[in-house]
């Protein structure tokens, strides 16, 4: 479940509005055409949740470097 996927993110991300603006950053720049929206942001808070803290905050602030999408051609 998404609530899952949420409190494990919570641990790397305590505050709850970086959480969700690195969310929605991130969904934003992963996401692929013909495919969910709800699968790219649990496939987002699982990455998030299994990063280390360093890589997602930055000087307090959410600096998404958890892995680079990986593109395909059309």
């Amino acid at each position: 479940m998404r609530s899952d996927l949420v409190y494990s993110a919570l641990q790397t991300v305590q505050n709850r509005y970086q959480l969700c603006q690195a969310a929605s950053k991130a969904t934003r720049k992963f996401h692929r055409p013909n495919t969910r929206i709800q699968e790219t942001t649990n496939e987002v808070l699982t990455r998030i949740a299994h990063a280390d803290r360093r890589t997602v905050l930055v000087d307090g602030r959410v600096q998404m470097a958890v892995a680079e999408p990986q593109r395909r051609a059309a």
